[in-house]
C-alpha cells in the first residue's frame, strides 16, 4: 500500500522501481518482443490470453503483489490446452506447437518465484526465437530475432548479478560483448558445417500462397496481379536475354473445365518418364532462377525448356519430372526457395506427340454452359472462308475478333455469372467484353473447343521488371498470366496469347496494369515518380543478397571456397578437416586471450580481496564470503566510532560498484584514499579481549 499523496510507483519514473520489479518489466518487454512477430500466425484468443497475462504480470511487479497460486496456473493452462486443441485439430504440428509455446511462456512468467524459474523462461525465449524462422526467413524477421536474442542474453546477464541494482545498459552491454565474442564462432559453423539434409521437419500448408495455383477461375488472377511481392528472380547468363514476349514461365497447364473452375486432368506427381525426342531446336539461353515457396510441386521455368533443371543444393531430392504438358514437376510441393540453374530452347517447338490422354477429351466443353458463345463458334466455323481452316487460321480468326471488337483489358472488370452461373463466358465474350488475362485466356480456349480443336489454358508468369535490381531480372506476383494452347496437327502444341491481341504492351513490353495508389503512396509518387521504384529495388537488392549468400548458401559454395583455398577437388572430410581445424584456432586463440586478460577480469573481485587483506591487518575478520557492508560491520564492532572514515570508503565503494552510475573498474585514488585511513585507523590503540591495550 501507499500514503496518501504519494504516487503510485508507476508514475514516479523507471529508476525509482524496486529492482525486482525493473528487471521483471523488463522481462516482459523483451518477451513481448519476442511473441511479436508471431501475431499473424497466432489464433486471436492467444494473442489476449499472452497479451492479459502479460499484462497482469507487469502490474503484479509494480505493485509487489503476491503471485497467483499453482492451481490456477494449471487451470488456466488445461483451458489454455483445450483451445490449442480446438483452434488448430491437434496439439502436434508446428502451428499447434508455436501456440503451446506462446502460451507456456507467458503463464511461466507468473512463476517467477526463484532463479531456476527465469532460467526456464529465458530459455523458453530462445526456443521460441527459433520458431519464428518455420514462417519467414527473411532479413526483417533476422533482425527482429537478433534483437530478441539480445534482450534475453541481457536478462540472463541480470539474473547473475543478483547484488546491488546494475543498469539496465551495463547488461545490455554485456550481453552485446558476449554475442560478439560468439559471433565468429557462429560464421566458422555457417561457412564450414557441412551441408546435410534437413534432419526433422514440421508439417507445411499445402494451398498456394502465390500468383499460381491448381485451379482457374475467371477473375482470380487480377486479385493476384495487384501482390507486387517477388515470385522469382531470374538472371541470364552470357548475354543471351530473349526479348520479353518470349518470357513465358510455364507454369499449371488446365485442361478440365467444369463450367466454373479449370483445372488440371494430369497427376502432380507421375512416375518418372521421358517425353522422348523434341522437335528441332534453335538458339538456347542459359539462366539461373531462384524461386520463392510456391506451395505447389511446379518448377515455373522457362517454356521449352527440354533438359532437366539442375537444382542447387538439392538436399530434399525433388526429383524433376516433365509430365506430358510440358511442366516441370517435383515430388513435394516447393515450400522453400529453390535455385535452378537451366538452359531454354526458345526457338524449339514440341514435336506432334500426344500424352496418354486422348485428345478427343480435350475438346470437350460441359453440357448447358455458355450456349450463345457455342452458338458464335459455331457460326465462325460454318463461314465460307474457315470451311476447310486448319486449327492455325481457326485460331488466327478468333484472336482478329479480340483485336477488333471493343475488348478491354483492366484489373476491374467486376464478377461475372452473378445472374447466370452457367453464362460467365457469355457475358465476357458477347456483353461486356471487359476482363483479365483469365478471361481471354478461358474464353478463347471455349471458342476453339466449340469448334473441334483440342485446346487448353497454361498458367504462369510472363516478362519481368523493366530494370534489373542486383544483377536479377525480377518477376513478381503481378506478373502472373494465364495463356492458351491448340493443337495443330502435324506440329503439336502451338501458344496463342489472347492477351497479345488485345493489350500488346502487357506481352512486348512486360507493361503491367498498375492498381490505384494509396494515399500516401500516391502523394509520394506525385512529388518522385520513381522514388517509391527505387526504394523497392533498394530493399529487393538487400533482400536479394541475404537469400543468395545466406538462406541459399549450399555444399557447392562450400567447395567453391576450399577451392579457392587452393584445394583442387574439395569433399566433406575436408571441410570437416577444415572446420575442425579452425576451430581449434580459434579455441587456441580463446585461450592465449584468456591468459593474457586474466589480470583485467573482474577487477572489483581482486580489489575485494585486497580490501580483505587490508582488513585482515588490522585484525578485522573478513572472510573471502563477507560482502562491502558485512566488511563496514566487523570493522565498526572491533573500532567503533573510530573506524567511521573507514567505513565510509567501503561505503564509496559499493556505491562505485552498484550505484545508479556504477564504474567499470574501481577509481584509482579510492584505493590510496583507504589505504591512508587504514593506516590512521592501525595507529588507534583499542583494548583486547584480555583487557590489555594494543596498537
Amino acid at each position: 500500500m501507499h500514503m496518501s499523496g504519494l504516487a503510485p510507483p508507476a508514475l514516479r519514473g523507471w529508476r525509482s522501481l524496486p529492482r525486482d520489479a525493473r528487471d521483471t518489466l523488463f522481462l516482459l518487454a523483451v518477451i513481448g518482443w519476442t511473441v511479436l512477430p508471431h501475431l499473424p500466425n497466432l489464433p486471436a484468443w492467444c494473442i489476449a490470453f499472452a497479451a492479459a497475462v502479460l499484462l497482469w504480470r507487469g502490474r503484479l511487479a509494480i505493485a509487489n503483489a503476491p503471485l497467483p497460486s499453482r492451481w490456477w496456473l494449471v487451470a488456466a493452462l488445461g483451458i489454455a490446452v483445450a483451445l490449442t486443441a480446438w483452434s488448430h485439430g491437434t496439439l502436434l504440428g508446428k502451428e499447434a506447437g508455436v501456440t503451446m509455446a506462446v502460451v507456456l511462456m507467458a503463464l511461466k512468467t507468473l512463476e517467477l518465484r526463484a532463479r531456476r524459474d527465469a532460467f526456464v523462461v529465458f530459455f523458453l525465449g530462445f526456443f521460441l526465437v527459433l520458431t519464428h524462422f518455420f514462417y519467414s526467413q527473411s532479413i526483417l524477421t533476422a533482425i527482429a530475432m537478433v534483437g530478441a536474442v539480445w534482450g534475453l542474453l541481457a536478462t540472463l546477464v541480470l539474473a547473475h548479478m543478483p547484488a546491488g541494482r546494475p543498469p539496465l545498459r551495463l547488461a545490455l552491454a554485456e550481453a552485446a560483448r558476449a554475442a560478439a565474442l560468439g559471433a565468429p564462432v557462429m560464421a566458422l559453423l555457417f561457412v564450414l558445417f557441412p551441408r546435410i539434409g534437413p534432419l526433422w521437419g514440421v508439417p507445411q500448408e499445402m494451398t498456394a500462397k502465390t500468383g499460381l495455383s491448381g485451379t482457374m477461375t475467371m477473375g482470380g488472377m487480377a486479385e493476384v496481379a495487384q501482390d507486387e511481392s517477388v515470385a522469382m528472380r531470374v538472371r541470364f547468363i552470357g548475354g543471351g536475354r530473349p526479348p520479353p514476349q518470349a518470357l513465358y514461365f510455364r507454369g499449371p497447364v488446365l485442361d478440365v473445365f467444369d463450367g466454373r473452375e479449370w483445372r488440371s486432368s494430369l497427376p502432380s506427381n507421375p512416375p518418372t518418364q521421358s517425353l522422348g525426342e523434341e522437335g528441332v531446336a534453335g538458339p538456347t539461353v542459359a539462366y539461373e532462377l531462384t524461386i520463392e515457396p510456391l506451395r505447389l510441386p511446379v518448377l515455373p521455368v522457362l517454356e521449352m525448356t527440354v533438359d532437366p533443371p539442375q537444382i542447387d543444393n538439392d538436399e530434399a531430392n525433388l526429383r524433376l519430372t516433365r509430365r506430358f504438358d510440358s511442366v516441370w514437376v517435383a515430388q513435394r510441393p516447393l515450400i522453400e526457395r529453390v535455385r535452378v540453374n537451366a538452359v531454354a530452347r526458345l526457338a524449339q517447338r514440341a514435336a506432334p506427340v500426344q500424352g496418354p490422354r486422348d485428345l478427343r477429351d480435350l475438346v470437350a466443353l460441359p453440357a448447358g454452359y455458355n450456349p450463345r458463345t457455342l452458338q458464335w463458334a459455331f457460326a465462325l466455323r460454318r463461314d465460307p472462308r474457315y470451311a476447310q481452316a486448319d486449327a492455325r487460321a481457326l485460331a488466327q480468326a478468333v484472336l482478329q475478333h479480340i483485336r477488333s471488337a471493343g475488348f478491354s483489358y483492366t484489373l476491374a472488370p467486376g464478377p461475372y455469372g452473378e445472374n447466370d452461373p452457367r453464362a460467365t463466358v457469355d457475358e465476357f465474350w458477347l456483353d461486356r467484353k471487359a476482363g483479365f488475362c483469365e478471361h481471354f485466356a478461358a474464353a478463347f480456349v471455349v471458342v476453339m473447343r466449340a469448334m473441334d480443336v483440342p485446346a487448353r489454358v497454361v498458367t504462369g508468369y510472363q516478362g519481368t521488371d523493366p530494370f534489373p535490381v542486383d544483377g536479377y531480372e525480377i518477376v513478381r506476383q503481378s506478373h502472373a498470366h494465364a495463356w492458351a494452347e491448340y493443337w495443330l496437327p502435324g506440329t503439336g502444341w502451338v501458344r496463342a496469347d489472347p492477351t497479345a491481341a488485345v493489350a500488346p504492351d502487357r506481352i512486348e513490353r512486360s507493361r503491367n496494369l498498375v492498381p490505384a495508389r494509396g494515399l500516401v503512396a500516391g502523394a509520394i509518387e506525385a512529388m518522385s515518380p520513381n522514388l517509391l521504384v527505387q526504394l523497392r529495388n533498394a530493399w529487393e537488392a538487400v533482400n536479394n543478397r541475404w537469400s543468395q549468400w545466406v538462406l541459399n548458401y549450399s555444399r557447392g559454395q562450400q567447395f567453391e571456397l576450399m577451392k579457392a583455398l587452393g584445394m583442387r577437388s574439395p569433399n566433406w572430410m575436408d571441410l570437416l578437416v577444415a572446420l575442425l581445424v579452425c576451430a581449434s584456432a580459434l579455441a587456441f586463440g580463446g585461450a592465449l586471450w584468456t591468459v593474457w586478460d586474466r589480470r583485467h577480469q573482474d577487477p572489483w573481485t581482486r580489489m575485494h580481496q585486497r580490501v580483505r587483506l587490508k582488513l585482515r591487518g588490522l585484525q578485522v575478520d573478513a572472510p573471502a564470503h563477507a560482502g562491502i557492508r558485512t566488511l563496514v560491520k566487523h570493522v565498526r564492532a572491533r573500532y567503533g566510532a573510530s573506524a567511521q572514515p573507514l567505513a565510509e570508503s567501503l561505503l564509496a565503494l559499493e556505491n562505485q560498484r552498484y550505484g545508479r552510475s556504477p564504474l567499470r573498474r574501481p577509481s584509482p585514488t579510492w584505493w590510496r584514499e583507504f589505504s591512508e585511513r587504514a593506516r590512521a585507523l592501525a595507529s588507534i590503540s583499542i583494548p583486547d579481549q584480555a583487557g590489555a591495550t594494543r596498537r
